[in-house]
Protein backbone atom coordinates (compact mmCIF):
# COMPACT_ATOMS: atom_id res chain seq x y z
CA UNK A 1 0.00 0.00 0.00
CA UNK A 2 1.30 3.30 -0.77
CA UNK A 3 1.63 5.91 1.93
CA UNK A 4 1.01 9.60 1.34
CA UNK A 5 3.91 11.70 1.58
CA UNK A 6 4.89 14.83 2.77
CA UNK A 7 6.05 17.36 0.22
CA UNK A 8 8.61 20.08 1.23
CA UNK A 9 7.19 23.19 1.82
CA UNK A 10 9.13 26.51 3.25
CA UNK A 11 11.86 24.42 3.57
CA UNK A 12 14.03 25.34 6.68
CA UNK A 13 11.49 28.30 7.33
CA UNK A 14 8.53 25.43 8.27
CA UNK A 15 11.50 23.31 10.22
CA UNK A 16 12.25 26.15 12.43
CA UNK A 17 8.34 27.22 12.98
CA UNK A 18 7.73 23.96 13.70
CA UNK A 19 10.22 24.02 16.58
CA UNK A 20 9.69 27.49 18.01
CA UNK A 21 5.80 26.47 18.42
CA UNK A 22 6.71 23.29 19.81
CA UNK A 23 8.92 24.96 22.36
CA UNK A 24 6.42 28.07 23.03
CA UNK A 25 3.88 25.41 23.61
CA UNK A 26 5.97 23.76 26.44
CA UNK A 27 6.94 26.91 28.02
CA UNK A 28 3.46 28.44 27.99
CA UNK A 29 1.61 25.29 29.70
CA UNK A 30 -1.72 25.97 30.96
CA UNK A 31 -1.98 26.51 34.48
CA UNK A 32 -4.14 24.02 36.27
CA UNK A 33 -7.96 25.37 37.79
CA UNK A 34 -8.89 24.05 40.66
CA UNK A 35 -12.26 23.28 40.91
CA UNK A 36 -14.13 22.30 44.38
CA UNK A 37 -16.04 19.52 42.85
CA UNK A 38 -18.83 18.89 40.21
CA UNK A 39 -20.75 22.49 40.54
CA UNK A 40 -17.44 24.20 40.28
CA UNK A 41 -17.00 22.71 36.19
CA UNK A 42 -18.11 23.54 33.04
CA UNK A 43 -20.18 20.03 32.08
CA UNK A 44 -17.74 17.79 29.71
CA UNK A 45 -20.35 15.42 27.53
CA UNK A 46 -17.29 13.31 26.04
CA UNK A 47 -14.90 13.74 28.83
CA UNK A 48 -11.33 12.80 27.57
CA UNK A 49 -9.07 12.34 30.27
CA UNK A 50 -8.22 8.27 31.60
CA UNK A 51 -7.80 5.07 30.58
CA UNK A 52 -8.46 1.74 32.74
CA UNK A 53 -8.01 -1.51 30.92
CA UNK A 54 -8.55 -4.75 33.30
CA UNK A 55 -6.95 -8.24 32.84
CA UNK A 56 -9.15 -11.22 34.75
CA UNK A 57 -6.73 -14.17 36.10
CA UNK A 58 -6.52 -16.53 33.27
CA UNK A 59 -6.26 -13.85 30.44
CA UNK A 60 -2.73 -13.33 31.93
CA UNK A 61 0.54 -15.70 31.39
CA UNK A 62 0.97 -16.05 35.52
CA UNK A 63 -2.39 -15.67 36.98
CA UNK A 64 -2.24 -12.17 37.74
CA UNK A 65 -4.84 -9.91 37.78
CA UNK A 66 -4.66 -6.26 36.45
CA UNK A 67 -6.16 -3.01 36.48
CA UNK A 68 -4.66 0.63 35.48
CA UNK A 69 -5.19 4.19 35.34
CA UNK A 70 -3.97 6.73 33.37
CA UNK A 71 -4.60 10.47 35.29
CA UNK A 72 -4.53 12.17 32.52
CA UNK A 73 -5.23 16.44 32.74
CA UNK A 74 -4.10 19.39 35.03
CA UNK A 75 -4.50 16.94 38.43
CA UNK A 76 -2.37 16.62 41.68
CA UNK A 77 0.96 14.79 40.83
CA UNK A 78 2.02 13.90 44.61
CA UNK A 79 1.34 10.88 46.32
CA UNK A 80 2.68 9.39 49.62
CA UNK A 81 1.73 6.10 51.82
CA UNK A 82 -0.91 6.50 54.20
CA UNK A 83 0.03 4.33 57.17
CA UNK A 84 -2.39 1.76 58.59
CA UNK A 85 -4.05 3.48 61.98
CA UNK A 86 -5.78 2.57 64.79
CA UNK A 87 -8.44 5.09 65.85
CA UNK A 88 -9.99 6.30 69.35
CA UNK A 89 -14.03 5.36 69.57
CA UNK A 90 -16.53 7.64 68.48
CA UNK A 91 -13.84 9.19 65.97
CA UNK A 92 -15.44 10.64 62.55
CA UNK A 93 -13.59 10.80 59.13
CA UNK A 94 -13.89 13.97 57.45
CA UNK A 95 -15.01 13.92 53.83
CA UNK A 96 -13.40 16.35 51.29
CA UNK A 97 -13.63 18.38 47.84
CA UNK A 98 -11.43 19.88 46.38
CA UNK A 99 -8.34 17.34 47.09
CA UNK A 100 -7.13 16.84 43.28
CA UNK A 101 -5.72 20.10 42.78
CA UNK A 102 -3.51 20.10 45.93
CA UNK A 103 0.57 20.95 45.50
CA UNK A 104 1.38 19.06 48.02
CA UNK A 105 -0.04 16.89 50.89
CA UNK A 106 -0.42 20.00 52.80
CA UNK A 107 -1.92 21.82 51.13
CA UNK A 108 -5.24 23.17 52.12
CA UNK A 109 -6.10 25.71 49.04
CA UNK A 110 -9.28 24.90 47.45
CA UNK A 111 -10.34 22.07 49.73
CA UNK A 112 -14.02 22.32 51.00
CA UNK A 113 -15.26 19.50 54.07
CA UNK A 114 -18.21 18.15 52.48
CA UNK A 115 -19.53 16.03 55.66
CA UNK A 116 -17.96 13.66 57.82
CA UNK A 117 -19.01 9.90 58.50
CA UNK A 118 -18.01 7.66 61.63
CA UNK A 119 -14.41 6.55 61.61
CA UNK A 120 -14.02 2.41 62.21
CA UNK A 121 -11.73 1.17 64.71
CA UNK A 122 -8.65 0.23 62.22
CA UNK A 123 -7.82 1.63 58.79
CA UNK A 124 -5.65 0.22 56.29
CA UNK A 125 -2.45 1.46 54.94
CA UNK A 126 -2.88 2.72 51.04
CA UNK A 127 -1.15 4.45 48.09
CA UNK A 128 -2.82 7.61 47.87
CA UNK A 129 -2.21 9.04 44.73
CA UNK A 130 -5.07 11.13 43.10
CA UNK A 131 -7.29 8.95 42.56
CA UNK A 132 -6.12 6.24 45.63
CA UNK A 133 -4.88 3.46 44.04
CA UNK A 134 -3.81 0.24 46.73
CA UNK A 135 -3.95 -0.86 49.98
CA UNK A 136 -1.68 -3.32 51.71
CA UNK A 137 -4.19 -6.35 51.46
CA UNK A 138 -4.10 -6.08 47.68
CA UNK A 139 -6.97 -4.24 47.02
CA UNK A 140 -6.60 -2.38 43.99
CA UNK A 141 -8.00 0.51 42.14
CA UNK A 142 -8.16 2.39 38.56
CA UNK A 143 -10.30 5.28 37.15
CA UNK A 144 -11.65 7.05 34.15
CA UNK A 145 -14.55 9.45 34.03
CA UNK A 146 -17.90 9.13 32.09
CA UNK A 147 -20.17 11.49 32.25
CA UNK A 148 -23.19 10.37 31.83
CA UNK A 149 -26.47 12.55 31.46
CA UNK A 150 -26.09 15.89 33.26
CA UNK A 151 -29.64 15.99 34.83
CA UNK A 152 -27.95 13.01 37.05
CA UNK A 153 -25.42 15.58 38.97
CA UNK A 154 -26.49 16.30 42.42
CA UNK A 155 -23.90 19.14 44.18
CA UNK A 156 -25.33 18.07 47.74
CA UNK A 157 -24.08 14.65 47.44
CA UNK A 158 -21.60 14.38 50.04
CA UNK A 159 -18.68 11.96 48.04
CA UNK A 160 -15.97 12.76 45.04
CA UNK A 161 -15.14 9.39 43.85
CA UNK A 162 -11.52 10.25 45.07
CA UNK A 163 -13.13 9.86 48.57
CA UNK A 164 -14.55 6.62 47.93
CA UNK A 165 -11.58 5.17 46.96
CA UNK A 166 -9.76 6.62 49.82
CA UNK A 167 -12.40 5.42 51.93
CA UNK A 168 -12.76 1.59 50.43
CA UNK A 169 -9.08 0.70 50.78
CA UNK A 170 -9.16 1.98 54.27
CA UNK A 171 -11.89 -0.36 54.85
CA UNK A 172 -11.96 -3.15 52.46
CA UNK A 173 -9.64 -6.38 51.33
CA UNK A 174 -11.85 -7.50 48.47
CA UNK A 175 -13.37 -6.11 45.34
CA UNK A 176 -17.09 -7.38 45.90
CA UNK A 177 -16.31 -5.53 49.55
CA UNK A 178 -15.49 -2.45 48.18
CA UNK A 179 -18.11 -2.38 45.26
CA UNK A 180 -20.67 -3.11 48.34
CA UNK A 181 -19.29 -0.41 50.59
CA UNK A 182 -19.39 2.06 48.31
CA UNK A 183 -22.89 1.46 47.46
CA UNK A 184 -24.14 1.82 50.84
CA UNK A 185 -22.12 5.19 51.31
CA UNK A 186 -23.58 7.00 48.57
CA UNK A 187 -27.00 5.70 49.40
CA UNK A 188 -26.64 7.04 52.72
CA UNK A 189 -24.39 10.12 52.18
CA UNK A 190 -25.09 11.22 48.58
CA UNK A 191 -22.67 11.26 45.37
CA UNK A 192 -21.93 14.99 44.27
CA UNK A 193 -19.41 13.81 41.18
CA UNK A 194 -19.96 13.53 37.75
CA UNK A 195 -20.17 9.55 36.18
CA UNK A 196 -17.01 7.74 36.80
CA UNK A 197 -15.70 4.64 36.35
CA UNK A 198 -13.71 2.86 38.61
CA UNK A 199 -11.75 -0.73 38.36
CA UNK A 200 -11.22 -2.44 41.07
CA UNK A 201 -9.50 -5.57 41.59
CA UNK A 202 -8.03 -8.00 44.02
CA UNK A 203 -6.39 -11.30 43.82
CA UNK A 204 -9.15 -13.22 42.83
CA UNK A 205 -11.05 -11.22 39.53
CA UNK A 206 -11.17 -7.24 38.58
CA UNK A 207 -14.83 -5.26 38.73
CA UNK A 208 -15.85 -2.19 36.20
CA UNK A 209 -17.73 -0.33 38.37
CA UNK A 210 -19.76 2.58 37.18
CA UNK A 211 -21.84 5.59 38.90
CA UNK A 212 -23.84 8.62 38.55
CA UNK A 213 -25.64 10.70 40.61
CA UNK A 214 -29.24 9.69 41.02
CA UNK A 215 -30.90 13.51 39.94
CA UNK A 216 -31.57 16.97 41.75
CA UNK A 217 -34.32 15.27 44.02
CA UNK A 218 -32.17 12.61 45.13
CA UNK A 219 -28.67 12.93 46.98
CA UNK A 220 -28.23 9.02 46.26
CA UNK A 221 -26.44 7.61 43.41
CA UNK A 222 -27.17 4.87 40.19
CA UNK A 223 -24.48 2.52 39.60
CA UNK A 224 -23.87 -1.01 38.14
CA UNK A 225 -20.99 -3.14 38.69
CA UNK A 226 -19.85 -5.93 36.02
CA UNK A 227 -17.26 -8.90 36.99
CA UNK A 228 -15.12 -8.99 34.06
CA UNK A 229 -14.46 -12.79 33.21
CA UNK A 230 -11.48 -14.59 34.25
CA UNK A 231 -10.55 -15.21 31.00
CA UNK A 232 -11.24 -12.12 29.47
CA UNK A 233 -9.77 -8.49 29.01
CA UNK A 234 -12.18 -5.28 29.43
CA UNK A 235 -11.02 -1.60 28.65
CA UNK A 236 -13.06 1.96 30.14
CA UNK A 237 -11.67 4.82 28.65
CA UNK A 238 -14.53 7.92 29.77
CA UNK A 239 -17.69 6.56 28.18
CA UNK A 240 -20.16 4.57 30.09
CA UNK A 241 -19.74 1.00 28.59
CA UNK A 242 -22.36 -1.56 30.72
CA UNK A 243 -25.37 -2.85 28.67
CA UNK A 244 -27.70 -5.66 29.97
CA UNK A 245 -26.88 -6.41 33.52
CA UNK A 246 -28.58 -9.70 35.26
CA UNK A 247 -29.36 -8.98 39.17
CA UNK A 248 -29.91 -13.06 39.53
CA UNK A 249 -26.64 -13.50 38.44
CA UNK A 250 -24.83 -12.11 41.95
CA UNK A 251 -21.40 -13.50 40.97
CA UNK A 252 -21.29 -11.33 37.72
CA UNK A 253 -23.49 -8.41 38.16
CA UNK A 254 -24.35 -5.89 41.23
CA UNK A 255 -26.02 -2.95 40.87
CA UNK A 256 -27.50 0.28 43.09
CA UNK A 257 -31.55 -0.79 44.16
CA UNK A 258 -33.28 1.83 41.71
CA UNK A 259 -30.93 0.79 38.90
CA UNK A 260 -33.97 0.16 36.98
CA UNK A 261 -36.84 2.60 38.18
CA UNK A 262 -34.70 5.88 37.92
CA UNK A 263 -34.33 5.40 34.15
CA UNK A 264 -38.35 4.38 33.87
CA UNK A 265 -39.03 7.63 35.90
CA UNK A 266 -37.02 9.89 33.61
CA UNK A 267 -38.04 8.27 30.68
CA UNK A 268 -34.85 7.20 29.84
CA UNK A 269 -36.27 3.19 29.18
CA UNK A 270 -40.03 2.28 29.22
CA UNK A 271 -39.73 -1.56 30.17
CA UNK A 272 -42.98 -2.05 27.67
CA UNK A 273 -40.91 -1.22 24.44
CA UNK A 274 -39.84 -4.17 24.57
CA UNK A 275 -36.25 -3.10 24.78
CA UNK A 276 -33.81 -4.65 27.12
CA UNK A 277 -32.27 -2.00 29.54
CA UNK A 278 -29.20 -1.02 29.02
CA UNK A 279 -27.01 1.00 31.56
CA UNK A 280 -24.97 2.72 29.17
CA UNK A 281 -27.56 3.68 26.70
CA UNK A 282 -29.86 5.07 29.82
CA UNK A 283 -28.00 7.10 31.76
CA UNK A 284 -25.88 8.12 29.17
CA UNK A 285 -26.96 7.03 25.62
CA UNK A 286 -24.20 8.45 23.25
CA UNK A 287 -22.42 5.63 21.78
CA UNK A 288 -20.38 3.59 24.05
CA UNK A 289 -16.87 2.93 22.31
CA UNK A 290 -14.64 5.57 20.91
CA UNK A 291 -11.14 4.88 19.56
CA UNK A 292 -9.04 3.35 22.42
CA UNK A 293 -11.51 0.73 23.44
CA UNK A 294 -11.59 -0.32 19.82
CA UNK A 295 -7.92 -0.21 19.40
CA UNK A 296 -7.45 -2.24 22.86
CA UNK A 297 -10.62 -4.57 22.19
CA UNK A 298 -9.34 -5.15 18.26
CA UNK A 299 -5.93 -5.40 18.89
CA UNK A 300 -5.98 -8.54 21.29
CA UNK A 301 -9.07 -10.26 19.49
CA UNK A 302 -8.40 -9.70 15.89
CA UNK A 303 -10.73 -12.72 14.97
CA UNK A 304 -13.82 -10.89 16.34
CA UNK A 305 -13.17 -8.39 13.29
CA UNK A 306 -14.75 -5.60 15.13
CA UNK A 307 -15.18 -1.78 14.06
CA UNK A 308 -15.46 1.34 14.34
CA UNK A 309 -18.62 1.37 12.32
CA UNK A 310 -20.19 -0.82 14.66
CA UNK A 311 -23.09 0.35 17.12
CA UNK A 312 -21.90 -1.69 20.01
CA UNK A 313 -18.56 -3.65 20.84
CA UNK A 314 -18.09 -6.44 23.59
CA UNK A 315 -18.34 -5.38 26.81
CA UNK A 316 -14.62 -7.33 26.91
CA UNK A 317 -12.47 -9.75 25.06
CA UNK A 318 -10.93 -13.18 25.31
CA UNK A 319 -7.73 -12.13 24.02
CA UNK A 320 -6.33 -14.73 21.47
CA UNK A 321 -2.55 -14.56 23.32
CA UNK A 322 -2.48 -14.21 26.72
CA UNK A 323 -1.04 -11.30 28.47
CA UNK A 324 1.94 -10.44 30.60
CA UNK A 325 2.21 -7.30 32.94
CA UNK A 326 5.01 -6.31 30.26
CA UNK A 327 2.21 -6.70 27.22
CA UNK A 328 -0.23 -4.22 29.23
CA UNK A 329 2.67 -2.04 29.81
CA UNK A 330 3.68 -1.64 26.54
CA UNK A 331 -0.07 -1.00 25.37
CA UNK A 332 0.01 2.21 27.62
CA UNK A 333 3.10 3.34 25.28
CA UNK A 334 1.13 2.76 22.29
CA UNK A 335 0.33 6.11 20.53
CA UNK A 336 -0.85 3.44 17.90
CA UNK A 337 2.38 2.93 15.95
CA UNK A 338 1.94 1.58 11.93
CA UNK A 339 -1.52 1.57 12.02
CA UNK A 340 -4.08 3.91 10.06
CA UNK A 341 -4.73 5.76 13.50
CA UNK A 342 -0.52 6.64 13.24
CA UNK A 343 -0.74 10.29 13.63
CA UNK A 344 2.80 10.99 11.99
CA UNK A 345 1.98 8.55 9.29
CA UNK A 346 2.05 11.31 6.43
CA UNK A 347 5.16 13.11 8.11
CA UNK A 348 7.73 12.24 5.79
CA UNK A 349 10.95 13.89 4.70
CA UNK A 350 13.36 13.21 2.00
CA UNK A 351 16.40 10.39 3.82
CA UNK A 352 19.49 12.51 3.49
CA UNK A 353 22.78 11.65 2.80
CA UNK A 354 25.03 10.66 5.85
CA UNK A 355 27.19 13.91 7.37
CA UNK A 356 30.31 13.84 6.18
CA UNK A 357 29.99 12.36 2.90
CA UNK A 358 31.51 13.85 -0.04
CA UNK A 359 29.56 13.88 -3.83
CA UNK A 360 28.70 16.33 -5.96
CA UNK A 361 26.20 18.86 -5.01
CA UNK A 362 24.66 19.20 -8.27
CA UNK A 363 24.34 15.68 -8.91
CA UNK A 364 20.82 14.82 -10.15
CA UNK A 365 18.98 13.72 -7.42
CA UNK A 366 16.40 10.60 -7.97
CA UNK A 367 12.70 11.02 -9.14
CA UNK A 368 11.74 9.59 -6.06
CA UNK A 369 13.95 9.96 -3.38
CA UNK A 370 13.60 7.47 -0.29
CA UNK A 371 11.32 9.37 2.34
CA UNK A 372 11.87 8.76 6.26
CA UNK A 373 9.40 10.07 9.25
CA UNK A 374 10.43 13.11 10.18
CA UNK A 375 12.81 13.81 13.11
CA UNK A 376 9.88 16.05 14.50
CA UNK A 377 7.44 13.92 14.02
CA UNK A 378 5.77 12.36 17.39
CA UNK A 379 2.24 11.61 18.66
CA UNK A 380 2.69 13.91 21.14
CA UNK A 381 3.38 17.59 18.82
CA UNK A 382 1.50 20.14 20.26
CA UNK A 383 -2.16 21.36 18.74
CA UNK A 384 0.02 24.70 17.71
CA UNK A 385 2.35 22.11 15.42
CA UNK A 386 -0.43 20.17 14.46
CA UNK A 387 -2.78 23.20 12.93
CA UNK A 388 0.45 24.69 11.65
CA UNK A 389 0.93 21.86 9.26
CA UNK A 390 -2.49 21.09 8.46
CA UNK A 391 -2.62 24.75 7.43
CA UNK A 392 -0.18 24.36 4.82
CA UNK A 393 -1.29 21.32 3.76
CA UNK A 394 -4.74 20.14 4.95
CA UNK A 395 -5.26 16.55 5.99
CA UNK A 396 -1.44 16.01 7.00
CA UNK A 397 -1.92 15.02 10.43
CA UNK A 398 -5.49 13.58 11.65
CA UNK A 399 -5.49 13.91 15.12
CA UNK A 400 -6.25 11.00 17.22
CA UNK A 401 -7.02 10.51 21.36
CA UNK A 402 -3.90 8.08 21.91
CA UNK A 403 -3.95 5.85 25.36
CA UNK A 404 -0.55 7.33 26.31
CA UNK A 405 -0.61 11.31 26.26
CA UNK A 406 1.82 14.21 26.93
CA UNK A 407 -0.98 16.07 29.02
CA UNK A 408 -0.96 12.68 31.73
CA UNK A 409 -0.17 13.40 35.50
CA UNK A 410 0.67 9.89 36.28
CA UNK A 411 -0.14 6.42 35.31
CA UNK A 412 -0.49 3.25 37.02
CA UNK A 413 -0.59 -0.62 35.93
CA UNK A 414 -1.40 -2.77 39.03
CA UNK A 415 -1.11 -6.26 38.97
CA UNK A 416 -2.47 -8.80 42.09
CA UNK A 417 -0.72 -11.96 42.37
CA UNK A 418 -3.48 -13.77 44.75
CA UNK A 419 -0.76 -16.70 45.42
CA UNK A 420 1.56 -14.40 46.65
CA UNK A 421 1.68 -12.28 50.15
CA UNK A 422 0.14 -9.07 49.57
CA UNK A 423 3.36 -7.30 50.73
CA UNK A 424 5.22 -8.34 47.70
CA UNK A 425 2.04 -9.94 45.33
CA UNK A 426 0.46 -6.23 44.77
CA UNK A 427 2.75 -4.41 42.53
CA UNK A 428 1.83 -1.02 41.41
CA UNK A 429 4.10 -0.17 38.13
CA UNK A 430 4.21 3.99 38.81
CA UNK A 431 5.19 6.58 35.92
CA UNK A 432 4.82 10.03 36.51
CA UNK A 433 3.94 12.40 32.77
CA UNK A 434 3.44 10.73 29.72
CA UNK A 435 3.53 6.71 30.22
CA UNK A 436 4.95 6.12 26.92
CA UNK A 437 8.02 7.88 27.80
CA UNK A 438 8.95 7.22 31.77
CA UNK A 439 10.50 4.94 33.48
CA UNK A 440 7.72 2.84 35.19
CA UNK A 441 8.69 2.46 39.01
CA UNK A 442 7.13 -0.78 41.26
CA UNK A 443 5.59 0.40 44.35
CA UNK A 444 4.48 -2.34 46.58
CA UNK A 445 1.56 -3.18 48.90
CA UNK A 446 4.11 -3.47 51.36
CA UNK A 447 6.09 -0.51 50.94
CA UNK A 448 5.70 1.78 53.35
CA UNK A 449 7.29 5.40 52.36
CA UNK A 450 8.01 7.25 49.33
CA UNK A 451 10.76 9.89 48.87
CA UNK A 452 9.84 13.24 49.41
CA UNK A 453 9.97 14.40 45.71
CA UNK A 454 7.19 12.31 45.34
CA UNK A 455 4.61 14.09 47.76
CA UNK A 456 5.10 17.35 45.45
CA UNK A 457 2.91 18.28 42.49
CA UNK A 458 4.79 19.93 39.55
CA UNK A 459 1.34 21.26 38.04
CA UNK A 460 1.41 24.60 39.53
CA UNK A 461 5.09 25.78 38.58
CA UNK A 462 8.27 24.77 37.58
CA UNK A 463 10.51 22.92 40.54
CA UNK A 464 12.61 20.53 40.55
CA UNK A 465 12.12 19.30 44.19
CA UNK A 466 8.84 17.70 42.95
CA UNK A 467 9.58 14.31 40.70
CA UNK A 468 7.58 14.99 38.34
CA UNK A 469 9.86 17.77 36.51
CA UNK A 470 12.57 15.18 36.29
CA UNK A 471 10.61 13.33 34.15
CA UNK A 472 8.18 15.56 32.69
CA UNK A 473 11.51 18.33 31.48
CA UNK A 474 12.99 15.54 29.57
CA UNK A 475 9.98 13.97 28.05
CA UNK A 476 9.01 17.60 26.71
CA UNK A 477 12.69 17.73 25.59
CA UNK A 478 12.43 14.62 23.94
CA UNK A 479 9.56 15.39 22.03
CA UNK A 480 10.71 18.21 19.89
CA UNK A 481 13.06 16.17 18.65
CA UNK A 482 11.72 12.73 19.13
CA UNK A 483 13.37 10.61 15.77
CA UNK A 484 16.71 11.79 17.80
CA UNK A 485 15.72 10.76 21.22
CA UNK A 486 13.11 8.28 21.06
CA UNK A 487 16.03 5.07 20.99
CA UNK A 488 17.35 6.92 24.18
CA UNK A 489 13.71 7.23 26.01
CA UNK A 490 13.12 3.39 24.75
CA UNK A 491 16.89 1.92 25.66
CA UNK A 492 16.13 4.08 29.11
CA UNK A 493 12.80 2.29 29.78
CA UNK A 494 13.76 -1.12 28.41
CA UNK A 495 16.61 -0.82 31.00
CA UNK A 496 14.43 0.04 34.16
CA UNK A 497 11.88 -2.69 33.02
CA UNK A 498 14.58 -5.07 32.49
CA UNK A 499 16.05 -5.00 35.74
CA UNK A 500 12.64 -4.60 37.56
CA UNK A 501 11.23 -7.83 36.71
CA UNK A 502 14.49 -9.68 36.58
CA UNK A 503 14.92 -8.71 40.44
CA UNK A 504 11.28 -9.92 41.37
CA UNK A 505 11.75 -13.43 41.64
CA UNK A 506 14.58 -12.37 44.39
CA UNK A 507 12.23 -10.08 45.43
CA UNK A 508 9.85 -12.71 46.43
CA UNK A 509 11.81 -15.52 47.43
CA UNK A 510 13.39 -13.07 49.95
CA UNK A 511 9.59 -11.85 51.05
CA UNK A 512 8.68 -15.49 51.94
CA UNK A 513 11.96 -16.40 53.88
CA UNK A 514 11.45 -13.54 56.20
CA UNK A 515 7.83 -14.34 56.83
CA UNK A 516 8.79 -17.99 57.53
CA UNK A 517 11.16 -17.26 59.95
CA UNK A 518 11.31 -18.35 63.18
CA UNK A 519 13.22 -15.74 64.45
CA UNK A 520 12.45 -12.49 62.64
CA UNK A 521 13.82 -10.00 65.20
CA UNK A 522 16.91 -11.30 63.74
CA UNK A 523 16.03 -10.46 60.04
CA UNK A 524 18.16 -7.49 59.19
CA UNK A 525 14.87 -6.30 57.38
CA UNK A 526 11.23 -6.39 58.23
CA UNK A 527 9.26 -7.15 55.01
CA UNK A 528 8.38 -3.65 54.52
CA UNK A 529 11.75 -2.17 55.23
CA UNK A 530 12.95 -4.59 52.15
CA UNK A 531 10.11 -3.56 50.22
CA UNK A 532 10.08 0.23 50.57
CA UNK A 533 13.97 0.41 50.20
CA UNK A 534 13.71 -1.69 46.85
CA UNK A 535 11.12 1.05 45.46
CA UNK A 536 12.76 3.85 47.05
CA UNK A 537 16.66 2.64 45.25
CA UNK A 538 14.37 2.49 42.05
CA UNK A 539 12.70 5.81 42.24
CA UNK A 540 15.87 7.87 42.89
CA UNK A 541 18.17 5.90 40.07
CA UNK A 542 15.11 6.74 37.97
CA UNK A 543 15.21 10.19 39.16
CA UNK A 544 18.67 10.88 38.63
CA UNK A 545 18.14 8.96 34.92
CA UNK A 546 15.95 11.63 33.90
CA UNK A 547 17.87 14.38 34.89
CA UNK A 548 20.84 13.30 33.21
CA UNK A 549 18.10 12.43 30.18
CA UNK A 550 16.97 16.39 30.42
CA UNK A 551 20.67 17.74 30.49
CA UNK A 552 21.37 15.67 27.37
CA UNK A 553 18.47 16.79 25.41
CA UNK A 554 18.81 20.28 26.03
CA UNK A 555 22.05 20.50 24.54
CA UNK A 556 20.52 18.21 22.00
CA UNK A 557 18.13 21.04 20.82
CA UNK A 558 20.86 23.86 21.76
CA UNK A 559 23.46 22.87 19.54
CA UNK A 560 21.34 22.04 16.88
CA UNK A 561 21.75 18.84 15.69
Amino acid sequence: MNKPRFKKIGGRGLVLSVVLLAIFSFVSAQKPGMPLGAAAQAWVDDPESCTSIQVGCLATVDGSVITCHTCDGPYRQWLNIVPHQKWPEKSMNKIYSGKMHTETSTDLRGIVQTGEIPQVAETYRFMNTAYPAMNEHGLVIGETTIGGRRELVNNEGMFMIEEIERVVLERCKTAREAIKLAGELVKQYGYGDYGECITIADGKEVWHFEIMGAGPLEKGAVWAAVRIPDDHVGISANIPRIAEINLKDANRYMASDNVFQLAQDMGWWDPKSGKPFKFWEAYNGRKPFSTREFFVLSTLAPSLKLTMDMAELPFSVKPEKKLSVRDVLAMYRDPYSGTDLDMTKNLLVPKGRPRGQGGDPAAAQPAAPEMMPSPLASAWMSRDVMNLVNTLKPGTIMPQRTIPISGCAYATVIQVQGWLPPSVGAICWFAFDNPAMSARIPVFAGTTELPPSFEICGQYRFRLDSAAWAFRRANRLATLKWGATKKTIEDTIAEFENRAFADLPMLEKKIQEILASKTPDKEPFTVEQYLTKYTNDTARAAIQKYLELGDKFWMLIAMGI
